[in-house]
């Protein structure tokens, strides 16, 4: 039933971006058909790989439109709309749903630093403004605050908080309340896909996925099919290239330019305060694509 709601092979997509800072329809329309065409099932849209600070609620919206009508029914469309704002939340839940979007990624409040009762508050008063699944965000490393077990065992008694994206790399307390709750987990480390999925996540929330989406498919169905020997092999290939993306600089940085070498994206443009990649992040980022092949690119394995 998760799957249905959110997907397995989730992509938080990048926002493609002209060189001059606008959004790129072009960019996104060629962007959600190479994610449709290599495997991904969840599209999330306008969380922090999608440069979100900087998107205004125009954008926003825009943003879910255009990648839900391009999608279809080939795909599920879960739009962030996290803030540390409530009201300004609910805004944009209900504008996400309007635009058509499936679902709803909810960032833990940031800055603010509320307490758990605040953050319940929050997200319940989100939850209670649309008929959409709601997946909570747990990045602490972001927000400054945790989503403690107890929190989320207590948010899970909402009907349309349904899932967790896990960024927060506590595995034993994911394995703790995924035993505790109906929450599903999704792993947004792409450093620890593996034994997320090994522990009994759900699925992946990856920005590695927006250029090898097709590799991420294939961890997720060697893991589900109990051969932990192919996924071990495909996940130590991966390795250097979730190094490269998600340890160098910054994941939109990273991921915009790995799509711009596969020639996905016309641009890797970022929008200020994020700069481009200079040149020895793209040779460290190049050297850890290579042996991956191009198949990303028609949708094959690329071996």
């Amino acid at each position: 039933m998760t799957e249905t709601l959110f997907g397995s092979n989730l992509v938080a997509m990048v926002t493609p971006m002209e060189p001059g800072g606008a959004l790129s329809e072009p960019g996104l329309t060629g962007l959600v058909d190479h994610l449709l065409n290599t495997g991904c099932d969840g599209i999330v849209v306008g969380g922090t790989t999608g440069e979100s600070p900087t998107l205004t609620d125009t954008e926003a919206a825009r943003i879910v439109r255009t990648v839900a009508t391009r999608a279809g029914n080939r795909a599920r469309v879960i739009a962030g709309v996290g803030t540390y704002d409530t009201v300004a939340c609910i805004r944009r839940a209900k504008e996400a749903e309007a635009a058509g979007a499936d679902a709803l990624l909810l960032v833990c409040p940031y800055y603010s630093k509320p307490t758990q009762a605040g953050i319940v508050a929050h997200c319940q008063a989100v939850a209670d403004a649309t008929e959409l699944p709601v997946m909570l965000y747990d990045v602490p490393a972001r927000t400054g605050t945790a989503l403690e077990a107890a929190t989320l065992i207590e948010l899970a008694r909402h009907p349309r908080i349904r899932a967790v994206k896990d960024a927060k790399g506590d595995l034993f307390e994911a394995m703790t309340v995924m035993a505790r709750t109906r929450l599903a987990y999704y792993c947004g480390i792409d450093e620890l896909n593996l034994p997320y999925l090994a522990a009994g996540a759900t699925g992946l929330v990856s920005v590695v996925g927006n250029a090898f989406a097709d590799r991420n498919a294939e961890l997720i169905a060697a893991v589900r099919g109990g051969d932990l020997d192919t996924a071990w092999t495909l996940n130590a290939a991966m390795l250097p290239l979730a190094d490269a993306v998600m340890r160098t600089s910054q994941g939109a940085i990273m991921a915009k330019a790995a799509l711009a070498d596969l020639g996905v994206i016309p641009h890797a443009t970022v929008r200020l305060p994020l700069l481009e990649s200079p040149p020895e992040h793209l040779l460290r980022l190049r050297d850890a694509m290579a042996p991956l092949g191009t198949g990303a690119l028609v949708g094959g394995s690329g071996r």
